[in-house]
């Protein structure tokens, strides 16, 4: 094949699986020579399985060779996230404080979704410790780099992820996205990823309580996309908190296009303020929605500003996890971790009821936003990528990650799907839009990401500039 394997599309090789004209052995093979050549530098990856991987491999191509592949992703080479559960493999969660010791015989609902489809499993990407910020380290398994300039950050938490989607180790990769964690990498890499509604894709266990984190798809195009939703949202009843099933393939209507949508852009959520040029790339980006044909005014949705309920919401979080680990256990954690999980002691029990009263009101707000508009653009992230080892930009007032990511958490805390496509570069590096549908409503958000991926197809970093 005159081709790159590595980055072909999981599309694209289920059709070189169907003709026989590319094996899941030799996809299987390229994404780990991949992984080899690569990962020392970027630091995508915390475990490569590579027996593992081949004997999967394996076993689908002789399941095409008798023409019956066992599901829709059958022989794709796969990551996870390291805050699923994977059969065989450990869990850390990016942190030091739990044992590498099994047994692990569980798979979460996305893994084993995937992994019943026939999905090539190759390892597990990383995270910053339990996904408690926006960038790409941990105490466990030191910095992740990003693949357009290794001296910057890919974004967190799903860092190893999106690095491994944009530098071609493997097609398929399941993220999760408890305040950003999917788009804010996608953002900084220039891949695609989607964050579902909530409860669209069941998860368990759930370590952190709430009903914040989703989990969804990290690809290079719109339609692996929608494959890999279609797969990872099969029916788990392990997560009492998942939506109804709904049997749906989300690669049905991704040509349908925009013509006709009513699609509101909004550069600042009435609270928010990007970067000038990151704001010019979105704002024109928006525009051309209308050269699609689709129905662009600039509104913003009557939200206030969620920051101050969300911050506390999320923060508890992890002061419930400090609790309840050891003394011992404490020493191991990122500083970092540690402020955060202190700071959320200054909340009292009305606060919280508070925090609820406001989530309360600006969900139901969002979705009478949307009982006028099909679709809402803003920016993703207001910055591109800064300085790796960092947890905000420097030279800037910035003390939390929150502070950097004003566009993500909103509809996690609105349980709205919302998803990241690459519009533009700043300074060498990639600058997201973000594009938000109504609840329940991904098949509008892929459609519309689909229609300007048509337009603007995504560019990944050229290898030549990464070592050999």
């Amino acid at each position: 094949m005159t081709e790159d394997v590595t980055y072909l599309s999981a599309a694209d090789l289920l059709r070189h699986f169907r003709r026989g004209t590319l094996s899941p052995v030799e996809a299987t093979r390229a994404a780990l020579d991949r992984i080899a050549r690569f990962d020392s530098e970027l630091n995508a990856f915390i475990l490569v399985d590579e027996k593992a991987a081949l004997a999967s491999a394996r076993a689908s191509e002789e399941r095409w060779r008798r023409g019956g592949p066992v599901g829709a992703v059958d022989g794709v080479p796969t990551a996870i996230k390291d805050m699923f559960l994977t059969r065989g493999w450990p869990t850390r969660r990016g942190s030091r404080t739990g044992s590498p010791d099994g047994p692990w015989d569980d798979d979460s609902p996305p893994v084993a979704r995937l992994r019943e489809q026939g999905a090539v499993l190759l390892g597990k990407t990383t995270l910053p410790e339990f996904g408690w910020k926006g960038v790409g380290d941990s105490p466990l398994t030191g910095i992740t780099r990003n693949p357009w300039n290794p001296a910057k950050t890919p974004g967190g938490s799903s860092a190893g992820a999106a690095v491994a989607a944009a530098m071609g180790m493997g097609a398929l990769h399941a993220g999760g996205d408890g305040g950003g964690s999917i788009r804010i990498p996608a953002s900084f890499t220039g891949i695609y990823g989607i964050k579902p509604s909530f409860g669209r894709v069941p998860n368990w266990p759930l370590r952190m309580p709430g009903s914040i984190t989703h989990a969804g798809p990290m690809t290079r195009t719109v339609a692996d996309a929608a494959l890999m939703l279609t797969v990872m949202a099969g029916k788990d009843t392990r997560d009492w908190q998942a939506m109804p099933y709904e049997a749906r393939d989300y690669t049905v209507g991704l040509e349908d296009g925009v013509r006709g949508l009513r699609v509101a852009y909004s550069a600042t959520l009435g609270f928010a303020v990007a970067d000038a040029e990151v704001e010019m790339l979105t704002a024109k980006a928006a525009t051309e929605f209308g050269e699609f044909g689709a129905v662009v005014e600039n509104a913003d949705p009557d939200i206030g500003n969620p920051r101050p309920a969300f911050e506390l919401y999320y923060t508890i979080r992890f002061t419930w996890l400090y609790d309840m680990l050891t003394e011992a256990q404490r020493e191991k954690l990122d500083p970092g971790l540690v402020t955060m999980a202190q700071s959320g002691r200054r909340y009292d029990a009305r606060a919280v009821l508070e925090a609820d009263g406001y989530r309360n009101e600006m969900a139901p707000a969002l979705d009478r936003f949307f009982d006028h508009h099909d679709l809402l653009l803003t920016p993703q992230m207001p910055l591109p990528a800064f300085d790796v080892g960092l947890d905000f930009p420097p030279g800037c007032e910035y003390t939390n990650w929150l502070d950097w990511s004003p566009f993500t958490y909103p509809f996690n805390f609105s349980g709205h799907p919302a998803a990241s496509v690459p519009c533009g570069f700043v300074d060498g590096l990639p600058v997201g839009l973000q594009i938000v549908g109504p609840r329940y409503r991904e098949d509008l958000v892929l459609r519309a990401s689909r229609a300007w991926e048509a337009a603007h197809p995504f560019a990944m970093p050229p290898l030549n500039r990464r070592s050999t």
